[in-house]
């Protein structure tokens, strides 16, 4: 067995589990920020902040039915399965085998190609190219020249993601919440391969509190950690020394220090993503 096999996939395992999170809190798979403008930031309210994005992020593509899009790193197929929906033909891209299973059981009717979008060829040309909470995982000149490439005359790119703001600094210490490609970089960017754009808004503020949520969910996680290490520490003390003992076998010193400032503190909020971060809609046009 080689060293890689063995390696436990953390990554398949958090989307694994967030997505049946999601889908026993809100009935769906959505992997994305919410919109949360005119409502109450509580778990009750996820999907329709949920929904919200959706609409305002499809708002942008072109008012008429039958188009061909291609959704690049498509999530779990829910936008797709919307797409499909409203009468147009989607293929979609995506380089996590778990996820491309999720997008053909959630939306059959889409073609699903199990890759990465820089390795993605294809001779069909599509009306739309759209990365919904994807493009910041593409290298940056990858995704405009090849997103570009694949648009039929008319065409244009669509894009909803997070851009580190002008300015951002690395936090030595805790990881900053969001991420994406710095956006004045992207703006250079767009200008040097003659691409307009033809629609933008900043909707950072009214993402951001997606982040709190997210973080109050962990703090309950953490509480109940916590509460009950030190109910094994009063009266079994050797069971929370084997727990801990595990925990430092599958992670590592700085993924444990990592793991525990995500359960117990709050740094990551919106008042830091409003400050690191401009949450983009665009669409950009040749």
């Amino acid at each position: 067995m080689s060293r890689n096999s063995r390696k436990i996939d953390t990554r398949a395992i958090g989307l694994d589990v967030s997505l049946a999170f999601a889908r026993w809190l809100t009935g769906r798979e959505h992997l994305h920020y919410g919109l949360w403008t005119g409502l109450e930031v509580t778990a009750a309210n996820l999907l329709a902040a949920q929904e919200a994005y959706s609409d305002r992020l499809l708002a942008l593509l072109p008012a008429r039915a039958g188009l061909r899009i291609l959704d690049i790193g498509g999530g779990a197929g829910e936008t797709a399965k919307r797409l499909i929906a409203a009468g147009h033909v989607v293929e979609i891209v995506v380089p996590s085998p778990f996820l491309a299973g999720r997008c053909a059981e959630n939306a059959p009717e889409a073609v699903v190609h199990e890759m990465k979008f820089e390795d993605f060829r294809t001779e069909a040309r599509f009306d739309v190219c759209l990365f919904s909470e994807s493009f910041q995982y593409v290298p940056l000149a990858a995704a405009l020249d090849g997103a570009r490439a694949l648009l039929s005359p008319g065409g244009c790119i669509v894009i909803g993601d997070c851009f580190r703001a002008e300015g951002f600094r690395e936090d030595p210490l805790h990881a900053t919440v969001g991420g994406g490609h710095p956006v004045a970089d992207f703006h250079a960017a767009v200008r040097e391969r003659g691409l307009s754009v033809a629609q933008e808004a900043d909707i950072t503020a009214e993402v951001a509190p997606s982040v709190d949520l997210e973080q109050a969910f962990f703090n309950v996680i953490g509480h109940a950690v916590t509460r009950t290490d030190a109910e094994l520490a009063a009266k079994r003390p050797w069971v929370g020394k084997a727990l801990r003992g595990l925990v430092r076998l599958v992670l590592g010193k700085r993924r444990q220090a990592r793991l525990a400032r995500r359960l117990t503190e709050q740094t990551r909020n919106s008042e830091v993503f409003c400050a690191a971060n401009r949450y983009l809609l665009l669409r950009l046009e040749p």
